[in-house]
């Protein structure tokens, strides 16, 4: 029987909780930590081992895997004198897949390092449909050598699973996912619209293009829950925006313009303050409604 290594899983959301439940399926014994215990409740009843900090995870863990927040909460989380850098063990894999600053994964690399730690950034794409399927995409920055370790673990997870290069590289490949979203959600979204207003039925025009150039995994996994008033969040609209300063951020770094990302933040913003920071991306739709 091959020995299967433990696995430390901090972050347990809307999509943690099922990467690390396919983990858990998969035979890999499994230590989580997340903030609000009662989100991992079904994760313990599914027999993962309950750690109170990231200090007690780190010590027990072979590859350490966060889904976390924000850039702030992943400094927290591997700088701090009870975070992981300073805790696991020498030899240790740890995998941040939050999406995050590429600068910041570059740091961690660094730092993991001097410490004698194998450091790999792998944000993901897909939503909550592609972590609950075990399909989703991994963009990975780091060493060869480190992605090929731990390449069985993320086969788990997802299915498009690539190494695009160095450090920061995995989160430079999530900023250009989220710079391609933000445009081709206000063109799917005044479509619809355009739709509705010509009297057509939205399910066949769906039908119709989805086949054609206009067709994209938005199209076919978003636009059937705009069409049915369903904006419950796969992704939510605070954490794009999260995602959309970041890609402005690094793309101010590069002096690129991106006119369009600006665009759709600002609309994102606007319905922010009007109530729905917790509804799903596609509901960019009611900015068109209010």
């Amino acid at each position: 029987m091959v020995h299967k290594q433990t696995i430390g899983f901090i972050g347990t959301g809307v999509m943690g909780k099922s990467m690390a439940l396919h983990l858990l399926k998969s035979g890999y014994p499994l230590h989580i930590f997340t903030r609000t215990k009662e989100k991992a409740n079904e994760l313990i009843e599914a027999g993962a081992k309950w750690e109170e900090s990231v200090t007690t995870l780190a010590k027990k863990a072979d590859v350490i895997i966060t889904m976390i927040g924000t850039p702030v909460d992943v400094e927290q989380v591997y700088f701090a004198k009870n975070g992981i850098l300073e805790h696991a063990k020498a030899g240790t894999y740890i995998v941040d897949m939050t999406t995050s600053k590429p600068s910041l994964a570059t740091e961690i690399y660094k730092r993991a390092k001097e410490k004698g730690l194998h450091a790999l950034d792998a944000p993901v794409s897909g939503g909550d449909i592609g972590a609950r399927n075990a399909k989703l995409a991994i963009m990975v920055g780091g060493n060869q050598a480190d992605f090929d370790h731990v390449y069985p673990i993320f086969q788990v997870m997802g299915e498009n699973i690539k190494l695009q290069g160095d450090a920061g590289a995995g989160q430079h490949t999530k900023v250009v996912n989220q710079v391609a979203i933000a445009p081709a959600m206000i063109g799917l979204c005044e479509a619809l619209i355009y739709a509705k207003k010509a009297g057509l039925n939205p399910e066949k025009v769906l039908a119709s293009i989805s086949t054609g150039a206009a067709g994209s995994w938005s199209l076919s996994n978003y636009a059937p829950r705009m069409i049915q008033g369903d904006f419950a969040p796969g992704f939510a609209i605070k954490h794009y925006i999260k995602d959309m300063k970041i890609a402005i951020e690094s793309a101010q770094e590069m002096n690129l313009p991106t006119p369009g990302l600006s665009l759709a933040l600002k609309m994102y913003e606007e319905l922010v303050d009007a109530g729905e920071s917790e509804s799903g991306i596609h509901a960019l739709l009611k900015y068109y409604e209010q």
